[in-house]
């Protein structure tokens, strides 16, 4: 037969926007099936028109190139070069030491950079590989890739949903729809045409979506849509169609590397000019004279050095609950300026909790916290009377049993009380223990006959229940909608007629609730008329009796309102972007601190969508909380904020939250909560799901970035002293042998400066680093005052200690021209090995110096960064190592010192340290001074 599905131009993709509007009939006229299925036949021939249900994969650069890269930008071209130089003036050594280190900054780098796009390989994982479907009457299962518009798909407990379906027929069913909204609550789903607006897809009663499964019930549903245009495979699209963009680390470095590499060959060309005409050096020696200006100035240890101290970064925030995917997104975090965070399970403890019920005109107060029935129920802290006491049960006993959750205590695997189902029915069963009911005997006592389910435009469900011979409904749902159907109310153990005043009194408790951010249900009561046959909800939901309101939370976390102060002392804003309903969330907002109005401004998904770009950026200006939203919401949130110049850090543990995580400069997936797809698409894991620990993370990154500024500079400091030799060879035409040869330089770069450089990354936050605001992204790694520190301060230091141990090596025995020295070494060895000693000793007083910015080491102290004094013991040891190894003196062309020349260089260590304390000193004045002059300006106002 022809098929008469109505398709578009795109491959798979059905026009269902109505369907979910159509009596079961037309819903499958409309799709060219019937309940026998799809014939073999049939289905083939979709298979091809609309091809296989699989999430395609956008094609991704190759690995090759993305390596291949990393040997191709100027940093790397411009020492591929300087080895080539090396080989060509007969100095093999020189030229594999400086490929070595080229090899090494791009096996880093790529390592740093690489990260396989796992997300839609997580969603693959997520659909199943096989599903049951009704084909020519008969049940098959078949591959899900299979599935094509118009298969009847049969669903039980426990199955995972493999496309989005009509529901045809159901029975208690109940479906998991986190994966798709990040709302645990298991949606009770119906067969039955929708004909009320509906705000989202996912809230659409008689639809299921791929990538969702089965909580209850089992039931028949009609495949509407396949591959990327179901509402999984969209979310798929959206994260595939995110682009990568780079780090602010990654640009810093990126600059830094352009910046270092021009200056360096600009020096280079330089020098080798000045070599040629003016020092008149031939060329072979002018070449290698610039390669070791080139090579003085290019910080070849810089790179591995930052991926190592961000590695161990990485370390320190594994022990706060945060595990960093991306290295370089360790400092990202540091310049965070917004965090949108989900509400459920990151600000709350994803435990819903009564707290307060209204019963008989009583305020009464629920003790205890999650689903742990330790707690009581009390009156202005007194126990209750019997009188209330007995209303108390009517209440608890109709909550308990219209309610389709388990509660799960205490066992060897899990050592806590745990729901299955719907997180507010559990919640209402905890409340019922609490009052000393026992569930089991009640269930008993009132079996259930059938269930009205809930649904969203009627907000509320039914139970029947056969109870002594007489059949009972009992009636939960949102007070307003309840009360309209009530008639009595229960008042000292009897029903009595309910009049307006009595509505007010309810209806005002109620408003005291929701104002407090609680979620509210209202129960009630009927004895059905034995004349009734058909339970329909017209007949069943009438004449009820109201028993009481039932209040609960989902607690906040109770250290983060500490973390959210903490961001507002850090000068970073908070938007909660949530599915939850506007009320709950506005309420949570100002209880944690997040809004300082307890009527912020609440946009729904809905409203949002009426908003353009220009009035969405005039509303995150201010205060604002988000509610209801969809993936496609929240990713255009992010996406928005980050063109207003934030650095955006988003969390999320669905699928649903994936395209934003991936968009977001710092993705944050829930460790324990989060989905597969989350996880992937992240940058950071919170072991936790904690939003404190992204607090700490925070604190940590600002700390690294400092540090990495500590270490830039100390790396910079040897630049000005491995320079100078050579320039005091060039101007004096020869006349002063090099003190320092290219070998010996990158014996500094790469060897004796490399483990002091990883400590100053150890260094732990430095006080007061959250209560500044966040660095700007202008902010440079390498800002024009840092380099001015290194070069001009610590660099000259340096300069004036390793050179005046040269010529004081020379005063001792001659000068280079003379054979041997008393010791009968070549005194040229002997003084080219004291400039590096001197270089190196220096060194050693200015990693002390640069391990904080402002702050006396005494105060400090010397020994509170264990790695640094490592890194110290291991720089001596390198230097005693090609000072008196054999192989290394002939590679590094070095000879032995005597006691005198250690004398000499060591003697340089506390001046360089000392003379650092006295600019410190200065800064610390001028700070002051300045805040003197501030409180004085403030005074005079």
């Amino acid at each position: 037969m022809r098929s008469s599905v109505e398709t578009t131009p795109q491959e798979g993709y059905v026009l269902q926007d109505s369907l979910y509007k159509l009596p079961v009939a037309e819903a499958y006229a409309a799709l060219d099936s019937q309940p026998e299925g799809l014939t073999d036949a049939e289905a083939a021939r979709r298979l091809t028109q609309f091809g296989p249900n699989t999430i395609k994969e956008v094609k991704k650069k190759s690995l090759v190139w993305q390596f291949a890269a990393q040997f191709t930008h100027i940093m790397a071209l411009l020492l591929w070069a300087g080895g080539l130089v090396g080989f060509l003036a007969q100095m093999p050594q020189l030229g594999f030491a400086i490929w070595s280190v080229n090899l090494i900054n791009g096996a880093f780098s790529f390592w740093q950079e690489f990260k396989a796009e796992k997300a839609v390989e997580a969603l693959r994982r997520l659909l199943p590989g096989y599903s049951t479907v009704r084909r020519g009457g008969a049940e098959k299962r078949i591959l899900s890739e299979e599935l094509v518009p118009g298969d009847l798909l049969l669903l039980a407990e426990g199955d995972n949903i493999s496309a989005d379906a009509r529901l045809v027929e159901e029975s208690e069913l109940r479906v998991d729809q986190s994966t798709l909204t990040g709302e645990s609550r298991p949606v009770r789903k119906t067969c039955e045409p929708i004909t009320h607006p509906v705000s989202t897809r996912a809230e659409t009663g008689n639809l299921v979506f791929a990538g969702t499964n089965v909580a209850t019930g089992t039931a028949l549903a009609l495949v509407i849509a396949t591959n990327m245009h179901t509402e999984f495979g969209k979310i798929a699209h959206l994260t595939q169609s995110v682009i990568d963009t780079e780090s602010p680390l990654q640009k810093q470095l990126r600059n830094v590397t352009r910046r270092v590499s021009i200056l360096a060959t600009t020096i280079g060309l330089l020098f080798f000019i000045l070599a040629v005409f003016m020092a008149r050096v031939d060329l072979a020696q002018s070449f290698i004279f610039a390669m070791g200006m080139i090579v003085a100035f290019v910080p070849e240890g810089m790179l591995p050095t930052v991926t190592l101290a961000l590695a161990m970064g990485v370390q320190r925030m594994a022990r706060r609950n945060a595990l960093v995917k991306r290295l370089s997104s360790v400092e990202t975090l540091g310049s965070t300026t917004v965090i949108c965070t989900d509400k459920t399970g990151t600000l709350t403890q994803n435990e819903m909790t009564v707290t307060a019920i209204w019963a008989a005109g009583h305020n009464l107060s629920v003790t205890g916290n999650g689903y742990s029935p330790q707690g009581e129920i009390k009156e202005d802290g007194q126990a209750l009377e019997a009188v209330v006491k007995r209303n108390l049960e009517q209440l608890l006993i109709a909550a308990a049993l219209c309610n389709d959750a388990r509660l799960l205590p205490p066992d060897n695997e899990t050592p806590y009380w745990r729901e299955i189902g719907d997180p507010t029915e559990a919640a209402l069963e905890v409340a019922a223990l609490k009052g000393g009911l026992d569930l089991k005997k009640e269930a008993g006592l009132a079996p259930r006959l059938r269930e009205l389910p809930f649904d969203s435009h009627r907000k509320r469900m039914s139970t029947i229940h056969a109870y002594q011979g007489n059949t009972l409904a009992y009636v939960k749902g949102a007070p307003k909608e309840v009360l309209a159907l009530c008639t009595s109310v229960q008042l000292n153990g009897q029903a009595y007629p309910l009049d307006e005043a009595q509505r007010g009194r309810i209806m005002a408790a109620n408003d005291e609730y929701a104002s407090s951010g609680l979620r509210v249900l209202a129960v009630a009561r009927r004895n059905l008329p034995k004349y009734l046959k058909e339970y329909t909800r017209e007949a069943v939901e009438c004449d009820l009796t109201f028993l009481g309101l039932i209040a609960m939370m989902d607690p906040p976390r109770a250290e983060v309102a500490e973390a959210v102060a903490k961001c507002h002392i850090a000068g970073i804003r908070i938007v909660m972007i949530t599915g939850d309903y506007e009320l709950t969330a506005q309420s949570i907002a100002y209880r944690l601190g997040i809004t300082r109005s307890a009527k912020s401004r609440v946009i729904t998904g809905s409203q949002l969508d009426t908003l353009n770009n220009e009035q969405l950026k005039q509303a995150l200006r201010d205060e604002i909380i988000f509610a209801r939203v969809t993936p496609e919401h929240k990713l255009r949130v992010v996406a928005t904020l980050q063109e207003m110049g934030h650095i955006v850090a988003a969390t999320g543990d669905g699928v649903n939250d994936a395209p934003a995580l991936k968009k977001a400069d710092i993705g944050v997936a829930m460790g324990l909560a989060g989905t597969d797809v989350a996880k992937e698409a992240s940058d950071m894991i919170l072991t936790d799901d904690n939003f404190a620990s992204i607090v700490n993370a925070i604190e940590e990154g600002r700390a690294i970035f400092s540090n990495i500024r500590k270490f830039a500079v100390y790396v910079f400091n040897s630049n000005m002293a491995e320079a100078v030799p050579f320039v005091l060879m060039l101007f004096s035409q020869g006349a002063i042998p090099l003190p320092l040869t290219i070998m010996q330089v990158l014996a500094i770069d790469l060897g004796t400066d490399m483990v002091p450089a990883i400590g100053l990354g150890a260094e732990m936050p430095e006080k007061g680093v959250m209560e500044q605001p966040p660095r700007s992204q202008k902010t440079p790694l390498l800002s024009t005052g840092l380099l001015l520190r290194a070069l001009l301060w610590y660099g000259l230091i340096e300069s004036v200690a390793s050179i005046s141990a040269y010529f004081f090596l020379n005063w001792r025995y001659g000068w280079p021209g003379q054979p041997l020295a008393p010791a009968g070494t070549h005194v040229y060895m002997l003084a080219t090995t004291i400039t590096l000693a001197g270089v190196v000793a220096t060194q050693i007083g200015a990693v002390m110096g640069c391990r904080s910015e402002r702050q006396s080491i005494f105060r400090l102290g010397f020994t509170t960064n264990p790695l640094v004094l490592l890194g110290i013991g291991v720089e001596l040891a390198l230097l005693a190592t090609i000072v008196y190894l054999p192989f290394a003196q002939v590679v590094f062309n070095t000879a032995p010192l005597d006691q005198a020349d250690w004398l000499f260089v060591f003697a340089w260590t506390p001046v360089i340290l000392l003379l650092d304390e006295l600019r410190k000193l200065w800064l610390r004045w001028k700070d002051n001074q300045q805040a003197v002059i501030a409180n004085q300006a403030a005074g005079s106002k």
